[in-house]
């Protein structure tokens, strides 16, 4: 059975059963009927996957794995913060007239900074530390910019992350992290978050000569929402199936030619998805 299933059932059943419901008080999320948005959440949820062992992508519902990719590349690799960069609508209701989400994600990730080694922005800066310096205790990443927040059409959910490398029992060296997100909506977002994020670590791991080692998830509310919550005591009831394997293009050398082609789950047998889940605003 699959380990993310289970961690993902555990999640949802603690939230259901010793979460806060926000139902009558002050809240930013709406449907798209103009309703408040209220949650049941939860304070810190802390889910470790062992990417040595495992792929954490879901099979009580598929998790669409191109569309993961391409949101991470564009955050990532493209540093966008245009639409019009991605294929999916997913970021739709954020963007202005022109595609732009303002001053946010990709956006921060562009932006370059001096350092005493040169100009880098923080994904080459990651890359340029995880090469020369992979011990150190400062490689990490972080988009939620006090200064910019007025300009970004969302603030960032999952806002930084950690990288940290320890030596493998072969002497290898192992790539590590950590994903700080502030908020997250447990039905539609959470898995989608862990499979791009671990195929993150899978690049990553690649490209700087490393195997890849153990993906932690921080979420500091985790929620879900009032018309999820039928939907996910369904979702929780299904019987967990085997784990897929992933698979990435091992001839990639370079992150910034990584592609959706690159990556591929083998064996992903999935429950039927769940249609037409409505999203706060």
């Amino acid at each position: 059975m699959s380990y993310a299933d289970k961690l993902f059932i555990d999640m949802c059943n603690n939230i259901l059963e010793n979460g806060t419901d926000t139902k009558g008080e002050k809240v930013r999320p709406h449907w798209a009927d103009g309703t408040p948005a209220y949650t049941q959440k939860l304070f810190c949820v802390v889910n470790r996957y062992d990417l040595k062992k495992e792929f954490p992508a879901l099979t009580l519902r598929r998790t669409a794995l191109k569309s993961c990719v391409d949101e991470i590349l564009w955050i990532w690799q493209k540093k966008s913060n245009n639409i019009h960069d991605l294929h999916s609508h997913i970021w739709d209701s954020w963007a202005d007239e022109n595609g732009s989400i303002g001053k946010a994600y990709g956006y921060q990730l562009g932006v370059k900074h001096k350092y005493k080694e040169g100009m880098f922005d923080q994904v080459d800066r990651v890359i340029y530390d995880l090469k020369n310096n992979p011990f150190s205790r400062r490689i990490m990443t972080n988009i939620y910019n006090h200064h910019d927040l007025s300009e970004m059409g969302l603030y960032p959910c999952a806002y930084s992350m950690t990288f940290n490398v320890t030596e493998g029992e072969n002497g290898k060296l192992v790539l590590n992290g950590i994903l700080n997100q502030r908020s997250q909506d447990v039905l539609t977002a959470n898995n989608w978050n862990v499979v791009q994020y671990s195929v993150l670590m899978h690049m990553l791991a690649q490209v700087c000569d490393m195997e890849v080692g153990e993906f932690v998830h921080v979420i500091a509310d985790a929620h879900i929402y009032d018309r999820h919550i039928p939907l996910v005591k369904e979702l929780i009831t299904r019987e967990p199936l085997p784990a897929p394997t992933f698979w990435l293009n091992p001839e990639i050398k370079d992150f910034y030619e990584f592609t959706t082609d690159d990556v591929r789950l083998d064996n992903y047998e999935t429950h039927e998805q769940i249609k037409n889940i409505p999203v706060a605003i």
